[in-house]
C-alpha cells in the first residue's frame, strides 16, 4: 500500500469537509511542502478534464468560478485549463475560441504559499461538485480539427459591437448597433441562400450563452426571443447562469451577436431612462430596472416574431422547414424534459412603459427579406 502524499492528505482533510478549519489545515499542509506543488497542479488539471467529461466547457467553468469565487480563482482555473489543453482530444472551433479568451498563463496576482494553497483547495472544492451538463460535444456539432476561421463579415460585426459597448454616448451606441445588425442580416441571408441552392450535410450545433445577473430572467426571455427569430431554440439554466442555444452554426453566431447588441441598447436606454426618473425624485431603482428589461424583452420578442413572418419567401420554405425539424430533434435529444416559467417582480408601471418604448426604438428592422 502506497504512502499518502501531501496532496492526498490535504485533499482528505479539506476537499470533502467544507469547514474553514479543514480548509486552513489542508492549506497549511500544502504550504509547508514545496515539493507538492507539481502534483497539486497536475491534480487540478485532472479536475478540469473531469469537468469536460461531465459536459462542461472552458467558458462554462470560468463563468461559474467567477460567479462563486474570486478573481484569483479565475486566474488559477485558467492556468489549469491551459495546462490540460495539450493533453485533450481535438475540439471544435467554439472550444478553441473559448480557450483563446482565457487569461494568459502566469497572469494571476502573486500570493504567498498559504494563500495560493487555500485558493487551490477552494477551487477544487467547486470543481469537484460541478453537476453533469448536457454534452455539446464537438464530435457531434462539427468535425474535429483546426479552429474555424471567422468570416470577415463576422469580424466586422464583432468590432462594431465592441465599439457600441465602449462608447459613452447612447446615440453612437445605437448607430453602431444598427450597422452591426445590417451586416448580420446580410450575412444571414447569404448563408440561407447558399443552403437553399446547395444543401450541406451540416447538422445543428449548440452553444451556451451566459445570462448574467442582475435581472437574468428578463435577459433570458430576450435571448429566447432572439433565438426564435433566428431559427434557433434556447433553454435557460437559471441555477448555473446560462442558456443553451441550439441551431445551425451561422444562426448561432447571429443569435450571440444580436443578443449582445440588443442588450447593449437595452442597458444604454435603461440608464438614460433611470436618470430621468431619478431627476424627478424617484428612488425605486431595482423595481424600475426589472420592469424595464421585462417590457423590453417582451416587446422585442413581439417585433422579431412579426418581422420573421415577412422575411421568408416561398422558395426558401422547404430548407427552413427541414432545418427547423433538425433543430427541434437536437433540442429534444439534449433536453427531453423542460419546464416553462413566468417573469417575476414586474410591477413597476413606469419601468414597463419606458422599456416598451425603448424596444420600439431598438434597431431590429434591418434584415432584408430572404429571396
Amino acid at each position: 500500500m502506497s504512502t499518502p502524499t501531501t496532496v492526498d492528505r490535504a485533499f482528505e482533510t479539506a476537499l470533502y469537509d467544507t469547514s474553514e478549519t479543514a480548509l486552513d489545515a489542508g492549506a497549511s499542509l500544502l504550504a509547508s511542502d514545496p515539493s507538492a506543488d507539481a502534483e497539486l497542479a497536475r491534480r487540478g488539471a485532472e479536475f478540469v478534464a473531469a469537468a469536460w467529461r461531465r459536459g462542461w466547457q472552458p467558458a462554462d467553468v470560468v463563468r461559474i468560478v467567477r460567479r462563486e469565487l474570486d478573481d484569483v480563482h479565475v486566474h488559477l482555473v485558467a492556468a489549469l485549463i491551459h495546462a490540460q489543453a495539450p493533453h485533450d482530444r481535438p475540439r471544435g472551433h467554439r472550444w478553441h475560441a473559448q480557450l483563446a479568451e482565457l487569461p494568459a498563463p502566469g497572469a494571476r496576482p502573486g500570493t504567498d504559499r498559504f494563500s495560493h494553497a487555500t485558493a487551490a483547495l477552494e477551487l477544487y472544492r467547486l470543481l469537484l461538485r460541478l453537476p453533469a451538463l448536457e454534452s455539446l460535444d464537438a464530435s457531434v456539432d462539427e468535425p474535429a480539427g483546426e479552429p474555424r476561421t471567422e468570416s470577415r463579415m463576422l469580424g466586422r460585426i464583432r468590432a462594431l459591437l465592441a465599439k457600441a459597448e465602449a462608447t459613452g454616448f447612447p446615440e453612437e451606441a445605437e448607430a453602431l448597433s444598427a450597422k452591426a445588425q445590417e451586416l448580420m442580416a446580410r450575412h444571414s441571408v447569404d448563408e440561407a441562400l447558399l443552403a437553399a441552392r446547395a444543401p450541406s450535410p451540416e447538422t445543428p450545433g449548440a452553444c451556451r450563452i451566459g445570462v448574467e445577473p442582475p435581472y437574468e430572467q428578463a435577459k433570458a426571455v430576450l435571448l429566447d426571443a432572439v433565438a426564435a427569430a433566428n431559427h434557433c431554440r434556447a433553454v435557460w439554466n437559471e441555477p448555473l447562469g446560462f442558456s443553451t442555444v441550439v441551431g445551425f452554426e451561422t444562426d448561432l453566431d447571429a443569435v450571440e451577436l444580436l443578443y449582445t447588441s440588443l442588450l447593449v441598447q437595452a442597458t444604454t436606454a435603461m440608464t438614460k431612462a433611470e436618470a430621468v426618473q431619478r431627476a424627478g425624485g424617484r428612488k425605486r431603482t431595482k423595481t424600475f430596472r426589472q420592469s424595464f428589461l421585462a417590457a423590453y424583452a417582451h416587446r422585442i420578442g413581439t417585433r422579431l416574431a412579426a418581422a420573421a413572418e415577412t422575411q421568408v419567401t416561398q422558395d426558401l420554405l422547404p430548407v427552413l422547414a427541414s432545418r427547423d425539424v433538425a433543430v427541434t430533434g437536437r433540442l429534444d435529444r439534449l433536453f427531453p424534459e423542460t419546464t416553462t416559467t413566468r417573469l417575476r417582480g414586474v410591477r413597476d408601471a413606469a419601468g414597463w412603459t419606458e422599456g416598451a418604448q425603448a424596444a420600439d426604438r431598438a434597431r431590429v428592422d434591418h434584415r432584408p427579406p430572404l429571396r
